[in-house]
């Protein structure tokens, strides 16, 4: 079992507020907002949440929302060809809104290297959401070099920031960031809504082993040791299993 979030609730509605006033804040005062996101699922997320700023009015119609990553908008042409089917999949609410729940107009894509280039030449304030989410490397690297130095701007890390990543640097306050062979500094505003996450936090994974038969041992992996030893507790204590966080290397018989 994964345990990402072991230790930790999502509140999906105060992740919707402070979404929602870090863009406010940035527009305001004419800044870029940069949210470097997973091309699948995490860009689909974040489009529908800038939809729907956009359609209360939280996100001005002037401000254009720019998705650089060839990738995200492969998986967005899937989701587009599931809402104009009408896949039974998706949520009525989103079937209700068609393509207008993913597509924040004005929205401009970024397939070619030229287009990705000429969003750094754009003037005035704007959204780029683009991957990788971890800023390890992709397109976002450019568009975090040029707007990190800038005070108007702001970054926003829409999901999980594993340890040695520039994401997790940047939440943990970075005053600098290296990339591309040189050091930036870091002036821009950093906000952390994980929330939007597509791990399952602790209850939710509580709830879902809930259900099933207890096994002879559950392995917790995919997670910070922090939170993989709460969830191992709670796990021990709520369901009566036996939990383990194996240590590096270690090697189980699985019979």
């Amino acid at each position: 079992m994964e345990s990402t979030y072991g230790n930790r609730r999502h509140d999906h509605e105060s992740a919707k507020r402070e979404f929602a006033s870090v863009i406010t804040r940035v527009l305001s005062r004419g800044g870029t907002v940069v949210i470097p996101a997973f091309a699948i699922d995490r860009t689909e997320v974040v489009l529908h949440e800038l939809a729907t700023l956009r359609s209360d009015g939280t996100l001005p119609r002037h401000v254009p929302v720019y998705v650089d990553s060839p990738m995200a908008l492969a998986a967005l042409d899937v989701y587009r060809d599931a809402v104009r089917a009408h896949s039974p999949e998706l949520r009525p609410e989103i079937l209700a809104r068609g393509e207008a729940a993913i597509s924040p107009e004005p929205f401009l894509a970024a397939r070619t290297v030229q287009e990705s280039i000429d969003i750094n030449n754009s003037t005035g304030p704007a959204v780029i959401v683009s991957s990788a989410g971890m800023a390890t490397g992709g397109r976002v690297l450019h568009h975090l070099h040029r707007i990190l130095p800038d005070s108007r701007n702001a970054v926003v890390i829409v999901g999980f920031a594993a340890a040695g990543t520039r994401s997790r640097d940047l939440v943990d306050g970075a005053r600098t960031l290296k990339m591309f062979g040189e050091y930036v500094p870091v002036r821009a505003e950093v906000a952390d809504v994980p929330h939007f996450s597509a791990h399952a936090d602790a209850d939710q994974i509580i709830d879902w082993l809930r259900s099933a038969p207890p096994p002879h041992a559950t392995y917790l992996v995919h997670g910070e040791e922090t939170a993989a030893e709460t969830l191992r507790d709670r796990i021990d204590d709520e369901l009566g299993w036996t939990a383990v966080v194996p240590k590096s290397g270690e090697a189980v018989l699985v019979r």
